[in-house]
């Protein structure tokens, strides 16, 4: 099992680790299978009011998608297969609160899952980058997550610049992405007292709130959100020459801002 859930039933809060340290908490199939399965079973259990999701290890609250897992493609420019699709709570119909707590970096098919978060909750140490266009990719479904939550300038900052930049956690907050800075190893304890008050209101209450505030932007997204596949089919460059660029990551190093 790549996904760890404890259930605190004094304070009704569950906390969903990713828990694949060794790779950086980089989601496969199964991680991803596991994540969907997770979130649906939340909607039926009532002793789970929120939910705090983080990953293992410190050093990375999620990297993306695993480059070990092969996803074959359909050969139409319409449509891709994302695996990545269904990771997220809102992806799932969970409308009970999901706060994320970032350690180190968030980057790539993170987004995925920060964007459906409620609010973000991040170690002073966290970054946050959007690899993409550096090994030849569309961010589209990342990018516009996170237009979602940033300035537009921001966004299209940190999709463009790929890896030769990472945005500090100081730099996210300032922005909007992250919503509460803690000392490092502290983003966990921080979320999960964040959750506990939430939980401790009526549930009904909590998750027609958070129902509304999902309203208030859904239309455009949802909008944005479809033009994504065909963006991504059409811009990404063959899967060989992406892993070609992948293998000589790291080249120049990047920047922190």
């Amino acid at each position: 099992m790549a996904l760890r859930t404890e259930t605190d039933k004094e304070t009704g809060v569950a906390l969903v680790t990713l828990d694949r340290p060794a790779k950086h908490n980089a989601i496969d199939l199964a991680t991803a299978a596991e994540l969907t399965a997770a979130w649906r079973a939340f909607r039926f259990d009532d002793e789970v009011r929120a939910v705090v999701l983080t990953g293992a290890g410190g050093r990375a609250f999620c990297t993306g998608i695993d480059r070990d897992v092969d996803v074959p493609q359909p050969s139409s420019p319409y449509t891709i297969d994302d695996p990545l699709i269904a990771i997220g709570p809102k992806a799932n119909d969970l409308w009970k609160p999901v706060i994320a707590a970032v350690e180190g970096m968030a980057c790539g098919g993170a987004f995925y899952l920060l964007g459906e978060a409620e609010f973000v909750v991040a170690s002073e140490e966290a970054t946050f980058f959007d690899p993409h266009t550096t090994y030849g990719m569309v961010s589209a479904f990342e990018a516009i997550s996170m237009a979602q939550r940033m300035p537009f300038g921001e966004v299209a900052r940190m999709a463009l610049m790929g890896t030769a930049e990472r945005v500090s956690a100081r730099r996210a907050y300032e922005t909007g992405l992250v919503s509460e800075l803690t000392a490092p190893g502290g983003a966990v304890a921080a979320a999960l007292r964040a959750a506990a008050v939430i939980a401790s209101y009526p549930t009904g209450a909590v998750q027609g709130t958070v129902r509304a505030v999902w309203s208030a932007r859904e239309a455009a997204r949802s909008q944005a959100m479809a033009h994504a596949p065909h963006l991504v089919a059409l811009g990404n460059l063959p899967p060989e020459r992406q892993a070609e660029l992948f293998r000589g990551r790291g080249a120049g190093g990047f920047r922190t801002r």
